[in-house]
């Protein structure tokens, strides 16, 4: 799809989901939007390729136009958007190709049941040894903050049991807030499965649905001159009608300048030379896959070379043609560190930004060496990278001398 055949297409400054398809109608890609105007417009930008990464801009090549479906809300679009991609699986969503990585929200299957915030992979493990019992799955989602924030905004309109709610120090201080059903007579279980139904209905994205039925059972309170409990009914209803996302706005604006953006990290870790290794990191969507975390075994050098493990580390690792490649590589040191990477990167024909994150005495991050459009705009998660790399080599070198 060429940016001209975009120019003529009207996107709305509203929120909403956004579907690019190709000449066959098949679902390409499908992402959200604080702005669908906005959104579908940075998929036309020059920095493409810096900002997204090589994938979306095959996809963006292949696309033919682009549909979208407007929501009265950021929150709205967030569900909406799962539930389309947990449908259709489109090619180009990288959420779409292992959902065990990924973030699911989960109805217990309980008298009083729990809503949850999980990784697929937890979720599977915990059912398999039967530890949990799931009556509703929704997802996948690929921020966890972001999904968490909408949880908040669900749990004040619908107060609900999770993990720490049900803990017998916790229990009063939920229910106090009102963050939390009471527990115990029947009528108020029945009450609480009444509220799981209609959380269950707002992440179906059946909004209208929910709605009628609270202005039902808003109706049929006040004919019994029950207003007490009509009156709950009605600040439902406009808090549904109005629902107030800023904060989960704002998750969106941090979170989305990173998405589908991998930058790998590399350590090396010894002690004067002896049981070196390697580790490489890897950040995703902002936040740690550490299903895609490698370890080597130094094996060119025995004596304390920093440089030379390094380099023979990410040797290796591109040697593994069918490992993803990152948008931006990032190395523990400084400019040695970082020269040696980029001349292997150099010698291969390969072009990926460095950046070095250079230490103070006590082993802390002082600066970031490397182009500053991705030093800035990426510093947390460039130093997130690097702390997991140094996290992880350390681990793995304590592992290898313990069994020697």
């Amino acid at each position: 799809m060429k940016k001209s055949e975009f120019d003529s297409l009207q996107f709305p400054d509203k929120p909403g989901v956004y579907i690019f398809v190709d000449e066959k109608n098949t679902i390409l890609y499908i992402g959200k939007a604080t702005s669908l105007k906005d959104r579908v417009r940075s998929y036309f930008s020059n920095d493409l390729v810096e900002e997204r990464g090589k994938r979306l801009v095959d996809m963006v090549t292949l696309a033919k136009t682009v549909r979208y479906e407007i929501t009265d809300s950021v929150l709205e679009a967030l569900i909406l958007e799962a539930n389309l991609i947990s449908k259709h699986k489109p090619k180009y969503n990288a959420i779409g190709k292992d959902d065990k990585t990924f973030y699911f929200v989960v109805v217990t299957k309980e008298d009083f049941p729990r809503v949850l915030i999980m990784r697929g992979r937890d979720i599977e493990k915990k059912v398999t040894q039967k530890e949990l019992s799931i009556s509703h799955k929704f997802g996948p989602f690929p921020y966890g903050s972001q999904l968490k924030e909408a949880l908040r905004i669900i749990r004040k309109i619908f107060p609900f049991n999770d993990k720490d709610s049900i803990k017998k120090d916790q229990a009063e201080f939920y229910r106090q807030i009102k963050l939390a059903p009471d527990l115990g007579n029947s009528e108020i279980q029945k009450r609480y499965n009444e509220t799981i139904k209609h959380i269950i209905l707002f992440f179906k994205g059946k909004k209208q649905t929910l709605l009628l039925a609270l202005k039902k059972e808003m109706d049929m309170y006040a004919k019994k001159l029950l207003f007490e409990k009509a009156n709950e009914i009605k600040k439902k209803i406009f808090a549904l009608e109005h629902i107030k996302d800023v904060s989960l706005i704002k998750k969106e604006d941090i979170e989305k300048r990173v998405s589908d953006f991998r930058i790998e990290s590399y350590d090396i870790a010894h002690i004067s030379g002896t049981n070196m290794v390697g580790v490489m990191t890897v950040i995703e969507n902002g936040e740690p896959n550490k299903q895609e975390y490698r370890k080597f075994i130094v094996k060119g050098f025995t004596s304390a070379n920093d440089i030379g493990a390094l380099g023979e580390v990410f040797t290796r690792r591109l040697a593994h043609t069918e490992w993803q490649f990152p948008n931006l590589i990032v190395v523990d040191g400084a400019l040695p560190q970082k020269s040696k990477l980029e001349s292997i990167l150099n010698l291969k024909g390969i072009q990926i930004p460095v950046v070095a994150v250079v230490k103070n005495e006590k082993h802390k991050p002082k600066g970031i060496l490397g182009l500053k459009k991705f030093t800035e705009k990426y510093k947390s998660e460039i130093i997130l990278a690097n702390a997991e790399a140094h996290r992880f080599a350390v681990e793995f070198h304590r592992k290898r001398r313990s069994k020697i």
